[in-house]
């Protein structure tokens, strides 16, 4: 069965053309990922379908109503009966790495949450059990595009989503050098073999796919040293950084 990914937004028109395009778009159409967007305003409270208010405590911002998500998520919830992984895009949760997305791409069902404002209440946080999740140490809008990012990283690994089955192995985050080490992708050239002075490196006009797969993997290792040397200092290929 298709998994399937239920969003719940206060923004639902932000969604179509990400999620319609690339290999995304592809997944969908073809039937290999089903996202589900659900306008959270819909369970507004009033005439006004209000979502949110003041925090208790005083402060500037709202918050998002306890009442008005729990009668979004039960209804959502209701509407397929595999069991839900919910997911709370959050500056504050823990940061999203890629062998946490191998794990949610083999998820049958996910609901993520899309904060806002100042936030969710954090009762209904603890009440439903959330994962929340970050993609990174700096601060959005609302859980939005986040939501985008995870659904599009979620997308291209399941099965036929690419044109070459080996394509996700060779990522960045999900190359392992001899020790199980997590590094980056090395450096790709195309046509021409010159571009402004600058020369594709023979060995890749060799023909010779042992020198091919040492060179890649040197650059590998040098890009991983320079760039991100924290990936190497990790005790395992899953720690998440501190």
């Amino acid at each position: 069965m298709t998994p399937r990914i239920d969003i719940l937004t206060l923004f639902p028109e932000m969604f179509p053309a990400p999620l319609g395009a690339s290999i995304t778009g592809r997944a969908i159409a073809s039937g290999l990922i089903d996202p589900v967007i659900h306008d959270l305003r819909q369970w507004g409270a009033g005439v006004h379908h209000k979502v949110d208010d003041r925090p208790f405590g005083g402060g500037p911002g709202m918050v998002m109503l306890c009442e008005v998500l729990s009668a979004a998520i039960d209804s959502v919830e209701a509407l397929d009966s595999r069991k839900t992984k919910r997911l709370l895009l959050s500056a504050g949760g823990q940061p999203l790495i890629q062998s946490r997305v191998d794990e949610l791409a083999q998820t049958p069902r996910i609901l993520l949450l899309c904060g806002h404002y100042e936030g969710v209440d954090e009762r209904l946080v603890d009440e439903y059990g959330f994962e929340e999740i970050s993609i990174g140490d700096f601060v959005v809008s609302g859980g939005e595009l986040p939501a985008m990012l995870l659904v599009d990283a979620i997308a291209r690994l399941q099965p036929g989503a690419l044109g070459h089955e080996e394509s996700a192995a060779q990522d960045s985050f999900s190359i392992r050098n001899a020790e199980g080490q997590l590094e980056l992708d090395c450096p790709h050239f195309t046509r021409p073999r010159e571009w402004r002075g600058r020369i594709v490196p023979d060995v890749l006009l060799s023909g010779d796919h042992g020198a091919i797969a040492r060179w890649r993997a040197e650059q590998s290792a040098s890009r991983t040293r320079a760039r991100r040397p924290d990936l190497l200092s990790r005790r395992s290929p899953q720690e998440l950084p501190s």
